[in-house]
């Protein structure tokens, strides 16, 4: 087992918590990423050194997922075949929460292990409400439930290590890339429950709550602006057509045509990072065959609405949320996929300047 720990300005915590690791497993690997905090916290760093961690970084401050990935890196090259488990540097995760998290990582698996809080107790507003939110958009547009989507207690089978370079991101939101994107590279996600742990009020966090938020929500957000606008374009659709042809099948299929046609350059440009490594000819065949199924599933949806009495707008509307899901995970997985998603290593190891990478 390897614990990777990206640290930006830290303070004591990060000493305090590597003792703690020392003292309950005292020969476990620990690599420590400054990213970029500059000489003013050479000494937090030398400490750590001196506790016989690996120390690297580089000159200025990168971002989370940067670090992540320049760790993964130094482990691929350096320490390659080992499981990965990821914590944060200001003492949020417990010893026995990390230890709880490794024993959870299986050698050969192809599951992520996140470490999830319950949130309950004096938690921060802003903590409570960004990880609400993000659950809230990442169910919406993936029909996936993860009760914790900011945990940075994560644990990563050694096999992963490729995947995990290559995944887009170097802030806040690669982390949400990495749940995002897992389901496309065949990986499971599963669970270890953790403490709740807020020291100071989360004083020695770094997240920007407007410039982070908009990063992390944007992989969700686009999706759902996409959708949104074609729901758009699909309603203003059906409705006029309803009021010419008054034939609900006609409708349906008219407006969808036009929607689907919207959808699909959109996302293919714009949702998803690889949608246009593919052919457009051979992702729109299969985009306008899974635009078929949805219709089949929207025209019944109608029809049982319709025959429970319910207005036509608003069985619209719930029919279209309850396929959207569906959609999202369709097309991240089989439609805009990358072509392999293991075969790009991502970003190289960067030879840091602030603190030289040292053997402990």
């Amino acid at each position: 087992m390897i614990i990777l720990i990206p640290a930006y300005e830290p303070d004591q915590q990060l000493p305090a918590l590597i003792r703690s690791i020392r003292d309950a497993e005292p020969w476990a690997t620990v690599v420590v990423v400054d990213d970029g905090s500059g000489p003013a916290y050479r000494d937090v760093f030398d400490a750590v050194k001196a506790l016989g961690c690996h120390v690297i970084g580089y000159a200025r401050n990168r971002g989370k997922g940067f670090a992540l990935k320049t760790g993964f890196g130094f482990i691929a090259d350096h320490l390659p075949g080992r499981n990965v488990v990821c914590a944060d540097s200001d003492g949020q995760h417990t010893i026995i929460d990390i230890l709880r998290v490794a024993a959870a990582v299986k050698s050969g698996s192809t599951a992520i292990v996140l470490g999830t809080r319950s949130f309950t107790g004096n938690i921060p507003a802003r903590s409570r409400f960004g990880n609400n939110a993000t659950r809230l958009l990442f169910t919406l547009a993936t029909g996936q439930r993860i009760s914790d989507t900011q945990t940075g207690l994560r644990g990563y089978p050694a096999s992963m290590l490729p995947w995990l370079r290559s995944v887009h991101g170097e802030r806040y939101e690669y982390e949400l890339n990495l749940l995002l994107e897992a389901a496309q590279a065949d990986y499971a996600i599963t669970s270890v429950d953790i403490a709740t742990v807020y020291l100071d009020r989360n004083s020695g966090s770094h997240f920007r709550p407007l410039a982070d938020s908009a990063r992390i929500y944007a992989p969700l957000l686009k999706f759902l602006a996409s959708s949104f606008s074609a729901f758009l374009v699909d309603t203003v659709v059906f409705l006029a057509l309803i009021l010419i042809t008054d034939s609900l099948l006609l409708a349906v299929l008219g407006a969808r045509a036009v929607s689907s046609a919207v959808n699909f350059a959109v996302n293919r440009r714009l949702v998803f990072k690889h949608g246009s490594e593919k052919p457009a000819a051979q992702t729109g065949v299969r985009y306008f065959g899974l635009v078929v199924v949805l219709l089949a599933a929207n025209f019944g949806l109608l029809a049982a609405f319709e025959a429970l009495s319910l207005p036509v707008l608003p069985a619209k509307i719930l029919a279209e949320t309850v396929l959207i899901s569906i959609s999202f995970m369709v097309q991240q997985r089989f439609l805009f996929s990358r072509k392999n998603p293991a075969a790009d290593p991502g970003q190289t190891f960067t030879e840091p300047s602030a603190a030289a990478h040292i053997r402990a």
